[in-house]
């Protein structure tokens, strides 16, 4: 260990050499964490482990294997180009003189505004077609950013918070119907998933060297001009993925397909089913304390390191080491746990935990530099393992025909839970909204763990449990009632029992009734016919 650091500080001297220790280390968890992976195999979700799937033909299995590689070869072109841009716009808007938290603030707003429709009209119009939009608008975006111009750069920010939803939402939702329509085991999207979190850590990490390659080469604006490439690549791709559709299976009518229906259907699923209200409103949580954690690790480095000497390049590659471990762990993970869910609960819980550390140090002070910066691994590490654990549970709960509805409808919610987050950073001390990111955190685990079976039973129990005691409560008050009655004094019961001397006027009553029936009936008949003709006959005479 100490040579290989030796050897790479000697390549880097101007590097701190506690950052290239913190670098050497990540990379060989990282290798480690990838054996143990290989080792143990296909993984899959334990709760979903089926018959079908060990029955599958190797034929199936080939045809996954090559969906798999279509998926995630555009998606690593896209993921690259992406944080491409990510890694050097805050210094290319630096170099504009332009007012950077406007376009930054800009983008997120749009984000939240646009959200609602996309969704719908990404299920309308077709996912393909939406991933396509996605790379001309990212392609317009970055020969955007060549212009010095504000107005021009707004709008950029404006089309960046479109393509932004689009990119989370177009291609995740490709994914998951193309994979039902082709009816794969269920249990190998958990493969898909955690492969997607290693490809994104993988790729920011490379996006970082080569980023910094184009800058030197040509200047602030060269990676977006890679990106520009990527792009057109990405497209090129998409081009060969075959088109599937958010139509609702058995609609009587066009009118039942159209767009506003979509949108008015993806609310209402939205607001009516409590599991995906439940994952929207976690997804929000998690995601806004994730970006809000973006703004706040380097301010707060540079104030704990020594010497304030951070080269924030090799810290930001760790941090994507320690997402791309995380997505190498899940699968490891999901082995511990009985389903998706209650992983995705206690990674959630992990993340909220690793924020009451820079709380606690920054609120008491000391020499606290080394355990934040293993916090903030830690942070990073369970964004890597919540992504495919986020990813399994809404396509558990997410109906096909309005993916992209919903996951659209998510978005707006987290948009605005990162403009508040970055308006706190502005406006609030640093211990104060790392407490709010931790308590965002507590929030997404404690809102998942409600769905989970554990927490079903516990309602079930706690039921049964009010069930019996209400029960046991009113056979008790039964037998109060009963003593009660036992208990009363003699002298009531016969002063309530006083008006009960009518059964002696009803038999006083009764004695007529008697000397009436010994009277003679003539008197009270009427005449019978015998009687009428016997009258007529005297009269006759």
């Amino acid at each position: 260990m100490e040579s290989i650091t030796g050897f790479c500080s000697s390549m880097v001297p101007q590097w701190p050499r506690w950052s290239v220790q913190l670098l050497v280390s990540m990379s060989l968890l990282l290798v480690s964490s990838s054996g143990v992976k290989l080792l143990i195999g296909g993984v899959s979700d334990p709760e979903q482990q089926t018959a079908s799937e060990k029955k599958a033909s190797d034929k199936l299995r080939k045809s996954f294997t090559t969906f798999k590689m279509q998926y995630l070869t555009v998606y690593l072109v896209i993921m690259l180009a992406d944080w491409m841009q990510g890694t050097h716009m805050y210094t290319l808007y630096l170099s504009y003189g332009v007012d950077i938290s406007a376009l930054f603030l800009c983008g997120f707003l749009s984000g939240a505004i646009f959200a609602p429709f996309l969704g719908s009209a990404v299920d309308k119009i077709g996912r393909k077609k939406s991933c396509v939009i996605y790379c001309v608008l990212e392609i317009v975006i970055n020969c955007m950013e060549h212009s010095t111009n504000f107005q021009v750069l707004l709008a950029g920010r404006v089309l960046g918070g479109i393509s932004t939803n689009l990119l989370f939402s177009a291609f995740e939702s490709w994914m998951n119907s193309e994979f039902r329509k082709r009816k794969y085991p269920t249990a190998w999207l958990t493969d898909i998933h955690s492969s997607a979190s290693v490809v994104n850590g993988s790729m920011a990490i490379t996006a970082g060297i080569v980023a910094q390659w184009l800058e030197d080469m040509m200047g602030h604006i060269g990676p977006f001009k890679g990106a520009v490439g990527l792009t057109a690549l990405a497209l090129m791709l998409i081009l060969r993925w075959p088109e599937n559709y958010g139509e609702i299976v058995g609609a009587k009518s066009q009118q039942e397909n159209s767009l506003g229906h979509q949108f008015m259907l993806g609310w209402k699923t939205t607001l009516s089913n409590p599991d995906i209200l439940k994952i929207g409103i976690v997804q929000s949580f998690s995601e806004g304390a994730m970006y809000t954690f973006v703004f706040m690790w380097v301010p707060t480095l540079l104030k704990l390191a020594p010497n304030s000497d951070v080269p924030t390049g090799a810290v930001f590659s760790s941090l994507m080491i320690a997402i791309t471990i995380g997505g190498n762990s899940y699968p490891i993970m999901q082995k511990f746990f009985k389903s998706s869910e209650m992983a995705a609960s206690a990674i959630y819980l992990l993340g909220a935990c690793s924020m009451a550390v820079p709380v606690l140090c920054l609120k008491f002070g000391g020499n606290c530099f080394y355990p934040v910066l293993v916090a903030f691994m830690l942070v990073e590490f369970s964004i890597g393992m919540f992504m495919p654990a986020a990813g399994i549970c809404r396509s558990k709960v997410i109906p096909d025909h309005l993916q992209g509805a919903i996951m659209n409808i998510y978005r707006l919610p987290l948009n605005l839970l990162v403009v508040i987050g970055t308006k706190c950073t502005d406006l609030l001390d640093t211990t104060t909204v790392y407490s709010i990111v931790g308590g965002w955190f507590f929030l997404a685990a404690a809102v998942q763990f409600t769905m989970t079976d554990t927490w079903k039973g516990w309602l079930g129990v706690c039921g049964a449990a009010t069930v019996v005691t209400l029960h046991s409560n009113g056979n008790g008050n039964a037998k109060e009632v009963k003593a009660k009655k036992a208990a009363t004094p003699r002298s009531s019961s016969r002063s309530r029992s006083k008006p009960k001397a009518k059964p002696k006027a009803k038999a006083a009553a009764k004695t007529p009734k008697t000397e009436i029936k010994s009277t003679p009936r003539r008197s009270t008949r009427t005449p019978t016919r015998s009687t009428s003709r016997a009258r007529s006959k005297s009269k006759s005479k």
